[in-house]
């Protein structure tokens, strides 16, 4: 017989998780979403509706000197028709600010993708249990950060010692907008997205909109970056316009604009960047879209390349090389008369001599290493002295 005494079990509530823009009650328990309720019934794109809920940047938050704690969740995994299978998503385990612990959920629901045909099918399956245990017994600050690109329902949280919320430490809150890259893409765990690494070096409460595929000026989205609280806001534009080949340079410019407008509609005077794509050679100076490479994915590898033409520019078709331009213009027009509006060229963050040393494995999305990179030149250049989203210590 065990002599262990019984686990304390906590209800997951709002004041235990951070990250998440609303948390939706579900038949088996808690799933976070990072877009709120309207956003969503306005959405009709299936990529959002997958992005939004993977909790990239969602974290449970929580105060205690428990030495053990279980959390029960139900994952959903993707698999690709024809592509490696792909890791399982990682928890990651903080405490009091350093990583103390990975695990990862096996079970779950099966997504399975066939990006020839674009379908999709939904598998159900069961709830896993995962288990940190030997920690200390001293009080202290825990955070288990949710896998950034894996679907989590949130069952249970027990643990053999009573829990509270963690105080407001008086930090900084960046909100930030992106593509897959911002998401997450090919990071090796949650805290190392690059925005988790940017704001872990900058000192600054994470809430991050990154949605892979789907960073395309949605009116919808600007709505949910002017009603969420932020002290700091950054808006990575570009890569997912060319990729999905979604507009022409007529419609892109007031889209800026709109989309600008809408977010100071709610922080107008909040320090605001614009950031510009990192390099990406195949669409530099060729516009989108971009698809799969078939013969790639016949290997087992998945590869992506551009199929339009470099002559469609001169018709207003879109490449990275344009969006740049447009975008630095956008700002230093709106900066006469918005002086917390800045902008940062993203090829600072990943440029030539970086994809030299650190290609882009499927031609799109940076790896580990490259989030690595991204995150520390992103905290040096925005949040640090004179950075234009730099915070003093309260």
């Amino acid at each position: 017989m065990s002599t262990r005494p019984p686990l304390i079990t906590t209800p997951l509530t709002e004041d235990l998780l951070r990250g998440a823009l609303e948390l939706e009650r579900t038949e088996r328990g808690l799933l976070p979403h990072r877009l709120p309720a309207r956003a969503r019934a306005q959405n009709t794109d299936g990529q959002l509706a997958m992005a939004e809920v993977q909790p990239s940047g969602v974290r449970l938050v929580l105060r205690t000197r428990a030495t053990v704690l279980e959390l029960d969740t139900l994952p959903t995994k993707r698999v690709y028709v024809g592509a490696p299978p792909r890791p399982d998503g990682v928890y990651d385990l903080l405490v009091d600010g350093r990583l103390a612990g990975q695990a990862c959920a096996t079970g779950g629901n099966t997504l399975t993708i066939d990006l020839a045909t674009g379908s999709s099918e939904v598998r159900p399956g069961p709830a896993d249990t995962l288990r940190f245990s030997g920690l200390s017994a001293d009080p202290k600050d825990v955070e288990i950060w949710l896998p950034h690109n894996e679907t989590t329902e949130l069952v249970a949280l027990r643990t053999d010692a009573p829990v509270e919320p963690v105080p407001d430490r008086g930090r900084k809150v960046w909100l930030h907008h992106g593509s897959s890259i911002s998401h997450g893409s090919d990071a090796a765990s949650p805290v190392t997205t690059w925005p988790a690494l940017a704001a872990a070096l900058g000192g600054v409460e994470l809430v991050n909109l990154g949605f892979s595929g789907s960073a395309l000026l949605d009116p919808f989205t600007a709505r949910a970056l002017r009603d969420t609280p932020a002290d700091r806001i950054s808006v990575k534009i570009g890569i997912n316009l060319v990729n999905t080949d979604l507009m022409r340079m007529r419609a892109f410019t007031p889209a800026v604009h709109g989309f600008l407008d809408t977010i100071r509609e709610g922080h107008p005077a909040t320090p605001l960047m614009v950031v510009s794509p990192i390099l990406c050679p195949i669409h530099e100076t060729t516009p989108g879209p971009s698809a799969p490479d078939h013969s790639a994915l016949s290997e087992g590898r998945l590869n992506f390349r551009a199929q339009g033409d470099p002559a469609e520019t001169a018709a207003g078709k879109l490449t990275l090389s344009v969006i740049r331009d447009e975008l630095a213009r956008i700002v230093e027009q709106r900066a006469a008369e918005d002086p917390n509006l800045h902008y940062l060229d993203g090829r600072g963050l990943y440029g030539e001599e970086d994809a030299a040393e650190l290609p882009l494995p499927d031609a799109l999305h940076p790896d580990a290493a490259t989030h690595r990179r991204i995150g520390e030149r992103f905290a040096e250049l925005a949040f640090h002295a004179g950075g234009p989203l730099a915070v003093t210590d309260v």
